[in-house]
């Protein structure tokens, strides 16, 4: 696919923000009462980083960027 800049960009800004709804689910799955919140919040940046990897290489695999 040849896109613009300008929608290529706006990709990557939609997989960012998919990737934070992501980490933000997996953050509060993994949180357990009674117990410090850093921990569920450095485990929800870890899938927040991985799901947005995972979303570019696929549509890096795909030829969308």
């Amino acid at each position: 696919m040849n896109l613009s800049l300008g929608v290529k960009v706006l990709v990557v800004i939609i997989c960012a923000l998919a990737s934070v709804i992501i980490g933000m689910v997996a953050g509060l799955l993994n949180h357990d009462p009674g117990t410090p919140k850093r921990k569920s919040v450095i485990f929800g940046g870890g899938v927040f980083g991985g799901s947005l990897t995972l979303a570019v290489m696929v549509l890096s695999a795909l030829g969308v960027l």
